[in-house]
């Protein structure tokens, strides 16, 4: 608990909200910094950086020598004396960005063989041996575990559940598995064990780079790091855009307009073999969206889309996420997951989901206050959409448009025909039905968090998401995906951006206080 980072420096003095450092390390903003402090009294402080320069807060490059530090409005104390006290660097995007990509290859330079020795029996809890080279502990489930009913555990799920240690310097090498009885092992718990196993490697192998690697070694490469390129940085710092399309002929245009990452959603099944070969062919990765809602009986339809072989699936649901399990390939949690703060969000990720979407119950200042909390390279915000406003079962295409009773009779209708209802004010809201045959309106505004995109990359969110109707034509599309193109590269105001759109200014389904004040004689 005494650990604080890495030691960046030491306070000179604090200037109203500005803190004046003298650095031994580069720092940039979005990096995380804390000044020493008693924490049983309270005195201690950190957070982000939102500006930093030499003199006047106005610069983006990072600096060393004297430097002007500002953090988040409200955190540094008025009359604070933190003079002389050193500072910490807690978390830099930068060269978390830089580590992840270096483990994720084949050649990453170093990582700590561990085994696990696996004992599970029926009516008793499961228990877990785990060994490295230098430490050995043991691990046991809260609960017994019970008589399988239908799939008993084997060596091939302890296996696949227990090796994913993707994104840390620990990987299984060794693994034996004793199984007395048919126990039932619910993932839950295996997911739980593996984070406890990952919580406790980490505190006590102390990454074993100092076996490979010196001290000295590792704080030259980071200060190596930060002179790179600055075409490298650049392509390091660069958020990504995701498009999520609904209809397959919006696939080769979003192609066409460099985006490299796209979420196909169609209510014909039949569509997505096509999506995929498109996607494919020019080297765009494409995930696939399942319903909304998974209902007993419906597990064939998540066996239909695994088939097609995407290269993954955005998760809505807890059995879908259950599916995805067992079938391992890239997930990423949406909005209905109802990821509020860091626990829920904790629990998502222990359970494999590579990155999450904050629920739309946040405003923008509950976002901003999430994003401190979370590892901001597994977050995903959603910038531009139709909010939906409702999900039914009741078919609206079958009781308006066909003859039929169900989903068997009705002819679908729904591929012929477009729907909107108008709202009592005239505006028109799209109806969508998808493969399960339930509908979905979607507002008839979009909605925008374009102000906000800023504020969330200094922060580090490297992943944003637009979302487009069915009935978004190739010259909308060439409207909107451009201009959230050069919204994250900064060269255009987030302003500028919901204006062009005629979009709602909001995120979420609530405002926020950092909503921009609208001038109440703007309406004469």
């Amino acid at each position: 608990s005494s650990k604080r980072g890495v030691l960046v420096g030491h306070v000179i003095r604090v200037a109203g909200e500005t803190i004046v450092a003298q650095l031994t390390q580069p720092l940039a903003k979005g990096d995380g910094i804390v000044i020493e402090g008693d924490r049983a009294a309270g005195e201690e402080i950190g957070g982000r950086i939102y500006d930093i320069a030499q003199g006047k807060i106005s610069m983006d490059r990072p600096t060393s020598g004297d430097v002007a530090l500002r953090l988040q409005r409200g955190v540094v104390p008025r009359d604070a004396d933190f003079s002389g006290r050193k500072l910490f660097l807690t978390h830099s995007p930068i060269h978390s960005k830089k580590w992840e990509r270096r483990q994720s290859t084949p050649e990453r330079e170093t990582h700590t063989d561990v085994s696990v020795n696996v004992n599970a029996t029926v009516g008793s809890p499961l228990l877990l041996r785990v060994q490295t080279a230098t430490i050995s502990f043991d691990l046991q489930s809260n609960s017994n575990l019970e008589l399988a009913r239908k799939h008993p555990a084997d060596r091939e799920l302890f296996e696949k559940q227990l090796s994913r240690l993707g994104g840390t310097p620990f990987k299984l090498t060794q693994l034996t598995v004793s199984i007395v009885g048919s126990p039932m092992v619910p993932l839950s718990v295996l997911g739980e064990l593996r984070a406890k196993m990952v919580a406790e490697l980490e505190q006590r192998v102390d990454f074993q780079l100092a076996h490979d690697v010196t001290g000295s070694e590792i704080a030259a490469r980071m200060i190596a790091n930060t002179k790179n390129s600055a075409a490298e940085n650049q392509a390091l710092e660069n958020p990504q855009l995701h498009v999520l399309c609904r209809s397959l002929e919006q696939i080769q245009p979003l192609i066409e307009l460099g985006v490299t990452s796209i979420y196909a959603e169609f209510h014909d099944i039949r569509q997505y073999p096509d999506a995929i070969n498109i996607a494919r062919q020019s080297g765009v990765e494409i995930l696939l969206v399942p319903l909304r809602i998974q209902k007993p009986g419906e597990m064939g339809l998540l066996k239909s889309l695994y088939k097609r072989q995407a290269n993954g699936w955005l998760v809505r649901n807890l059995a879908t996420l259950n599916f995805e399990s067992v079938h391992p390939f890239v997930r990423v949690g949406d909005f209905s997951l109802n990821i509020t703060n860091p626990i829920s969000a904790k629990w998502y990720l222990d359970r494999g989901l590579d990155r999450i979407t904050a629920s739309y119950d946040l405003n923008r200042d509950q976002l901003l206050d999430l994003v401190d909390q979370l590892p901001v390279e597994r977050l995903e915000v959603v910038m531009h959409q139709h909010m939906p406003m409702f999900h039914m079962e009741h078919c609206v295409f079958c009781t308006v448009l066909s003859p039929g009773t169900n989903k068997s009779n009705c002819g679908r209708p729904c591929d012929r025909h477009k729907v909107h209802l108008r709202d009592r004010v005239g505006t028109e809201h799209f109806l969508d039905a998808d493969i399960g045959c339930r509908n979905t309106l979607y507002n008839g505004r979009p909605q925008s968090g374009a102000e906000a995109v800023r504020s969330l990359v200094q922060k580090g969110v490297r992943h944003f998401r637009v979302e487009l109707l069915p009935t978004a034509s190739t010259e909308e599309m060439r409207q909107i995906v451009p201009l959230y193109q050069q919204l994250l590269c900064g060269e255009l105001e987030g302003g500028d951006v919901w204006r062009t759109l005629r979009a709602d200014n909001r995120i979420g389904v609530t405002r926020g206080t950092m909503e921009q004040k609208r001038n109440p004689l703007a309406i004469l």
